[in-house]
Parts: structure tokens; C-alpha cells; sequence
């Protein structure tokens, strides 16, 4: 068996295999192997040729959460990645195969030149999970309804709009304006009955988002806060997942992607638009608060003041993502010191 002291590996991880490099503090290779992408096998491939390591290092991707969550219950000290960073240096192999890649990545660990990422709770992907298959399903009903729409003009028959909403100017198009195409009744009635049954999904997923707010402590204190309902206050918690994730809470606005990009090189030095980094659903979730709070009279009479004086000065779509990030700031500064929402305090 090697000495262990002062040794490294990483995995690059694919579907059907795992390719694993090991490496010494001074940077020369131990072992390479490619084994199946299965806990048990690489913990027991790592165990059997080095009996221990410093540090296991692996990029994120669709499996990350699974095996890093595998391991550590394995006691393999494995970090993630982001492979956004470890990408800049792999791009240097003039080779790309598996095995290069995990010998890139044993070096990254081994120098400390990383950023590693956060792998989050069980309850985190849980709640982001039913988030999003919700955003999934609401896709899918625009889509059908777009559909009906499209399809009616193709035989002359203008949906509009009518008081009753979507599902009673449709009822009227099958019952009037088809049946002079009877052909047509079954076509628009199959697209009709799949939205209902997507709206009864849509709204199971709506009661268990209500049941999970109700009793989750953290998503009633920031449901306190103007514009932000069970939704958006989900998501944010599932976001930050910790609190003390950050030290200030002015960095949640950045690592939502909320805060504008920053050039500057000799001569030149300038702001650019929003990253956009981070989570994608949130960020919306953020910005259709802060466009609650600054087209309607939902409370927070200082917030939108204070958006309008903005706008005045650059225009409303950058008022709004700038009060998005402030929500986002306030949301996390209101976890972190478990107080509800305070207007003069943001003000």
C-alpha cells in the first residue's frame, strides 16, 4: 500500500464510468483507473491503493450531488468543483480524453487552485425540485393554450379575450364556432382535457408548496417581506440553503447574478449589464416581486419610492432588477438575524 500522506486524487465522472488519477504533493502520478460510477466502487478503489487521501476533488455536474453525498457518508473527503474554473485549465490538455481530464483535475486539487462549490441539503433539492417541476408544468399549460390559439386561426376563429378566462371562451369556440367542423371537436377537446389535467397537477403542487410554507419557520419570516409569497420565499431558501453562507448579505445579490459585470483593463474601466449567474429561477422569482412591489400597491410604500427615483433616472427595467437585488439583500439579512421584515430598516 503507498504512503497516503500527502496525496490527491479526482474524479472525472460520466454516466457509465468514473476515470480517477491519484498524485502526490509533489505532483507525480500514483494510480489511474477507470472503474464504474458507483459509490461503493470508487470509494473501494480509492481505499484499496492509497488507504487514504487528503483531498478528492470532482467538478459539478448532473451526478455531483449524488456521489458527493454518497461519499462523504463513505468518509472519502471529496470537494466539488466548479467546473466553469476547472474548464480554463483543462482547455490547456491538447488532448481531451477522460484520463487527461481527471489528471488536470488531481492537479487542481493538489495546488488548491479552486473554488469549491456548495453541495446543499437534502431538503434544498427537495423543495427546488417541486419548484421547478411546477415552473415545468406551467410551461407546458402556456404552451397547449398558445397551441389552441395558433390552431383556431388556421380555420379563421379568433380566441380573444372574454370575461370567464381561457377555459370558458374555449368551451364556447367547441360548442359554436366548430360545429360547423365537427372533424375539428375531437382535436381541441384532447388539447382541452390534457390543460385540465395539467392545471390539477399544477394546483396538487400549489397545496404542497402551502403545506411546506406553513410549517417551514424560515419561508413564514421572509413571506413577511412585500411582494414575496410561498414561491418566491421557497425558492431564496433553497438558494442560500445557509445563512451563514455568506458574510455579508450584500454578496447574495452578486451570487444571484443580480449585480452588474465589471471591466477594467489599462485605460479601460467600465459596468456592464447584470451576470446573470447563479440561480436562474430565483432571479425571476426576485424580479416578478420587485415588479409586484413597483407596478402595485402591495405595502412597502419605501421600497418603491425609492425603485420610482431610479427609474426616473435610467428607466423601469433597470429599477426593477435593481429592487430585486435588494429584496434578495433584505431576504437574506432577515434570515440571518431572524427578524421579519422592517421597511425603515431597507429604506
Amino acid at each position: 500500500m503507498e504512503d497516503s500522506m500527502g496525496m490527491f486524487a479526482a474524479l472525472d465522472v460520466s454516466q457509465e464510468e468514473t476515470a480517477i488519477c491519484v498524485v502526490r504533493q509533489d505532483g507525480t502520478h500514483v494510480a489511474e483507473a477507470k472503474v464504474p460510477t458507483c459509490p461503493d466502487a470508487i470509494a473501494d478503489w480509492l481505499t484499496e491503493r492509497t488507504g487514504g487521501l487528503e483531498r478528492v476533488g470532482m467538478e459539478t455536474g448532473p451526478l455531483a450531488v449524488w456521489l458527493w453525498n454518497a461519499l462523504t457518508e463513505r468518509q472519502v473527503p471529496i470537494v466539488c468543483m466548479d467546473a466553469r474554473h476547472a474548464s480554463g485549465v483543462l482547455k490547456m490538455m491538447p488532448n481531451k480524453t477522460d484520463q487527461h481530464d481527471a489528471r488536470g483535475l488531481a492537479q487542481i486539487v493538489r495546488t488548491g487552485w479552486f473554488k469549491a462549490a456548495q453541495i446543499k441539503s437534502h431538503e434544498a433539492y427537495v423543495n427546488r425540485a417541486m419548484l421547478t417541476a411546477r415552473e415545468a408544468l406551467v410551461g407546458m399549460r402556456v404552451k397547449l393554450e398558445n397551441e389552441i390559439r395558433g390552431l383556431l386561426k388556421t380555420f379563421g376563429v379568433m380566441f380573444g379575450k372574454r370575461v370567464g378566462g381561457f377555459k370558458r371562451r374555449a368551451e364556447e369556440i367547441i360548442e359554436g364556432e366548430l360545429a360547423v367542423a365537427p372533424d375539428l371537436v375531437p382535436i381541441f377537446e384532447a388539447l382541452m382535457q390534457a390543460r385540465r389535467d395539467i392545471l390539477a397537477r399544477i394546483a396538487a403542487l400549489d397545496s404542497r408548496i402551502r403545506a411546506v410554507a406553513k410549517r417551514h419557520a424560515t419561508v413564514r419570516l421572509l413571506m413577511t417581506a412585500p411582494g414575496v409569497g410561498p414561491i418566491t420565499a421557497m425558492a431564496a431558501v433553497a438558494a442560500f440553503d445557509d445563512a451563514s453562507r455568506f458574510r455579508r448579505s450584500s454578496s447574495a445579490g452578486a451570487y444571484l447574478g443580480l449585480t452588474p459585470r465589471r471591466y477594467e483593463s489599462g485605460e479601460i474601466s467600465r459596468n456592464g449589464r447584470v451576470s446573470k449567474r447563479g440561480d436562474a429561477f430565483t432571479r425571476k422569482c426576485l424580479f416578478e416581486a420587485a415588479n409586484a412591489i413597483f407596478c402595485r400597491n402591495l405595502g412597502g410604500p419605501r421600497l418603491r419610492d425609492w425603485a420610482r427615483a431610479i427609474a426616473e433616472r435610467t428607466g423601469p427595467r433597470k429599477a426593477k432588477v435593481a429592487l430585486a437585488r435588494k429584496l434578495a439583500v433584505t431576504l437574506h439579512a432577515m434570515w440571518r438575524t431572524n427578524t421579519s421584515f422592517k421597511e425603515a430598516a431597507t429604506a
